[in-house]
C-alpha cells in the first residue's frame, strides 16, 4: 500500500452560487473544514480499511470531503472517504456520520 502525503484542502467558490451558501447552524465549529488529501484519514468511526476486489490488496487512502453546509450536510456532519488501488485502478468510498 502507497501513501499519499497528506494536502489540507481549502474549498473556493467559484461562483456566486457558492459564494452565497449559508454556513452551518448548529455544527461543531470544525464541520465543513476537514476537507483532505493524503495522509491518515480522520475517521468518524471504526472501519475495516477497505481491500482492492481485484489484487485483494489494501487500498490508498485519497482523500476525503466534509460536509458543506446544512443544505449539503452528509449523513449528519459526515464525510467522504476515497480510497484507490493504482495498480488494478478501483477505487472505493465509504461514508461515515457521528
Amino acid at each position: 500500500m502507497r501513501r499519499i502525503p497528506p494536502f489540507k484542502l481549502v474549498p473556493e467558490p467559484l461562483d456566486d452560487a457558492a459564494r452565497n451558501l449559508r454556513k452551518f447552524r448548529w455544527a461543531a465549529k470544525e464541520i465543513g473544514t476537514r476537507h483532505q488529501l493524503g495522509g491518515t484519514p480522520k475517521l468518524l468511526q471504526d472501519q475495516d480499511w477497505p481491500v482492492c476486489s481485484k489484487c485483494r490488496e489494501k487500498m490508498t487512502f485519497y482523500g476525503q470531503l466534509d460536509s458543506i453546509n446544512d443544505e449539503f450536510c452528509i449523513a449528519d456532519c459526515g464525510m467522504i472517504y476515497v480510497f484507490i488501488c493504482f495498480g488494478c485502478i478501483e477505487t472505493a468510498s465509504i461514508v461515515h456520520s457521528y
